[in-house]
């Protein structure tokens, strides 16, 4: 695995739980408005050691009692699923957040329930996919994977980290129908982290008001009454 960071404690990544969160280097998204391009543009200046990670998880028991894979894509890992069983068996749980591009990896770790939580990114509305994500051929494969999760078989999420100028209500309308019975959806205001994707010039169109994220929670809503703001 091509860990790049660990962040030894959060109380805010897996809902319940405490626990440590692994950043993943590599995506095959290209976000404009990705606020991690240090993991997904550049390439990799650290590498967690594998080894020390598990001696601070096994340190870690009475304190945590999960762990959060994200990235980046993790899927992108070759060894995830082997990963992943030797975090189990060092008594964690497994949330894994993905942008739902490998729906067949996905099934295949669900299947082995090897993941307890999944958090997938909703980037806009089919129609608007490709160029909100950033990348071609792609929304065949979401969709799969938004088809794999609302059918609950694993406790999940999905997510969409809204901007001012790539959401609409129109867009949120569509991301309703599409996602209508979803167990939760959070709509997540951009935040200008100043190390974007797209570079730091003219990242205000990307910035998202209260009242711009209001309206377009109330356009998901009929669809989603689980749709909340989130950050």
């Amino acid at each position: 695995m091509h860990l790049e960071a660990l962040q030894k404690l959060t109380l805010l990544d897996y809902p319940g739980r405490t626990a440590a969160t692994l950043f993943t280097h590599g995506c095959n998204f290209r976000c404009p408005f990705c606020h991690n391009a240090g993991l997904v543009v550049r390439p990799s200046e650290t590498v967690v050691d594998e080894n020390e990670l598990f001696a601070y998880l096994d340190k870690r028991k009475k304190l945590l009692d999960g762990v959060c894979i994200t990235g980046g894509e993790p899927l992108l890992q070759s060894d995830i699923a082997d990963f992943i069983r030797r975090v189990r068996a060092h008594g964690y749980a497994v949330k894994l957040d993905t942008n739902g591009s490998f729906p067949e990896k996905l099934a295949a770790l669900i299947d082995e329930g090897l993941v307890d939580y999944v958090a997938m990114d909703i980037k806009n509305s089919p129609e608007k996919y490709e160029e909100t994500a950033g990348a071609k051929g792609i929304l065949k494969n979401v969709q799969a994977s938004v088809a794999l999760l609302l059918k609950n078989t694993v406790d999940y999420e999905f997510r969409t980290t809204v901007t001012g100028s790539l959401h609409t209500a129109e867009d949120m309308r569509a991301i309703g129908a599409w996602i209508t019975g979803a167990k939760r959806y959070f709509l997540q205001p951009f935040k200008d982290s100043g190390d974007l994707v797209c570079g730091n010039a003219d990242t205000s169109r990307f910035a998202c008001s209260p009242a711009h994220t209001e309206a377009l929670l109330a356009a998901v809503q009929p669809f989603v009454p689980t749709a909340q703001v989130r950050g």
